[in-house]
């Protein structure tokens, strides 16, 4: 079973939006010098970094490796005015609604051959773009939730009195110019309260800020400094990436000519490579590993998911059939080199159903159906 998660590239035009993604994804997305080259989503399956796989592969020679993968779908760049239908803006927002993160990327460099769709770069404003067109689009669905809400709060319906108050909070904040996901709310109440409206702005967040190949160097620069300073209300992260640089790295096959090329700017490894892992961490995955002579393979689930969901992933028939987990801590494999070893050092445990499965667990599923 492959774990799929979406994630939307979501920016103004004409910031190398598709040349990223080809980067990341390997998938040659169209990259054009005019607004809308990206129409249709454009989706990659990434596979997802993973050193713990080598070192596994390393002591079982499995016949094959199998990495845990992601899924990004590029989604064409907005405009201002999108909430009200600018630029294909209702096709694209829909889009956004089906993802379950954003990673936004902001132009943090400056090249007069490639056209800003504002006229000028100025990374605050272009956020602030997208942001309000996102919130707009919010307001319109907290408005609509609020009017059937209303009445049977005003009837004395504690539920929905409680109800009510919550989304005047966010339909508040929406109003100030923030987004939902700054509004600070108990968990069990923000599910039953917007749930199941899919709020643009309440999708996780990472932002990358792409720069030119000097900046790079030095780690960013005054947009960059300028973009983590607006973002720290929402302790979202920024990753510095250069898109132009990625697209070249992503071309070099040989592991050995792609670490000298890294090494040439100073890099230990590719910005792409810690967007992959934020994104996957921002969602709250973790990985399990599975480790035999057919295969050494990575497994992506959920933080706090016990060991039959964790079987699921595998096979249905391993959750419904779970009898029992064998489990190794991958530092205790690290240390001992085999599973029989490592059994024998009594570093081998035996779970049940409600052992919850962290990151790096080693498991071998024993069910029955």
């Amino acid at each position: 079973m492959i774990y799929g998660i979406n994630l939307w590239n979501c920016w103004l035009t004409q910031v190398g939006k598709s040349t990223l993604f080809s980067a990341i994804s390997s998938n040659k997305a169209e990259a054009a010098n005019y607004p809308f080259c990206t129409i249709e989503p454009n989706v990659g399956i990434v596979t997802v970094p993973d050193d713990r796989l080598n070192v596994l592969a390393e002591f079982v020679k499995p016949n094959r490796i199998l990495p845990t993968v992601i899924e990004f779908t590029d989604i064409a760049g907005l405009v201002k005015g999108a909430s009200q239908g600018a630029g294909l803006g209702n096709k694209f927002l829909a889009n956004i609604r089906e993802v379950d993160a954003i990673i936004h990327v902001v132009r943090c460099f400056e090249d007069e051959n490639i056209i800003h769709v504002e006229g000028r770069v100025n990374p605050i404003s272009d956020k602030e773009i997208i942001d309000m067109e996102l919130q707009l689009k919010d307001l319109e669905s907290i408005d609509k939730k609020i009017q059937k809400t209303e009445r049977a709060a005003k009837n004395g319906d504690a539920k929905a009195k409680q109800e009510f108050a919550a989304l005047q909070q966010f339909k508040a904040t929406l109003e100030e110019g923030k987004s939902a996901r700054t509004v600070v709310m108990d968990a069990d109440l923000r599910e039953v309260v917007i749930g199941d409206l899919c709020l643009l702005t309440d999708k996780p967040v990472i932002y990358v800020a792409n720069v030119d190949e000097a900046s790079l160097t030095k780690g960013g620069n005054e947009f960059v400094d300028a973009l983590r300073a607006n973002v720290a209300v929402e302790q979202a992260e920024v990753i510095v990436v250069c898109a132009a640089l990625e697209a070249q790295i992503s071309e070099i096959e040989d592991v050995e000519e792609r670490q000298m090329f890294l090494d040439e700017y100073g890099l230990t490894e590719s910005g792409l490579s810690k967007l992959i892992r934020s994104s996957y961490a921002l969602l709250n995955l973790i990985t399990y590993f599975t480790a035999g002579v057919q295969e050494v393979r990575a497994w992506t689930i959920q933080k706090g998911w016990k060991a039959p969901q964790a079987a699921g992933v595998i096979h249905t028939d391993f959750e419904r059939g779970f009898i029992r987990a064998e489990v190794i801590k991958f530092a205790d494999y690290q240390t001992y080199k085999s599973e029989a070893a490592c059994k024998e050092a009594g570093k081998l445990s035996v779970e049940g159903k409600d052992y919850i499965v962290h990151d790096g667990d080693i498991m071998h599923f024993r069910f029955n159906v």
